[in-house]
């Protein structure tokens, strides 16, 4: 019997096996907490983190608001730091999460701040 958090692992290799970031087209990963949620730009090529926020980061954080209306500003100020870099375009890893909820408002508040994936 597999649990909740093996089943997701299961399903988060076998995404990870068919996308791969690169320093022009970096992985946009997610990461889910029952509290918080993160977000980073990977370069898979070179194992290297090129950008990455949080519903924990100082400004998100001071905003009111439910879960998800700070997910999308997590994915907006992710694509902000993006454009700074000069990346335009990305790959999404929902991380084995549910493309539903908190993880869909991140990739919506990514999208509507610029990113293209």
């Amino acid at each position: 019997m597999s649990t909740k958090v093996n089943r997701r692992q299961k399903i988060r290799y076998r995404i990870r096996k068919k996308i791969v970031g690169s320093s022009q087209n970096p992985r946009l990963s997610v990461f889910r907490s029952n509290s918080d949620i993160y977000v980073q730009l990977i370069d898979d090529a070179n194992g290297v983190t090129l950008a990455a926020a949080s519903s924990r980061d100082k400004d998100i954080k001071a905003q009111k608001g439910t879960k998800s209306e700070k997910s999308k500003l997590v994915g907006a100020a992710l694509a902000t730091k993006a454009k700074s870099l000069g990346i335009t375009a990305c790959t999404f890893d929902r991380g084995g999460y549910l493309y539903h909820g908190r993880v869909k408002n991140v990739a919506d508040g990514a999208r509507e701040a610029g990113l293209q994936f």
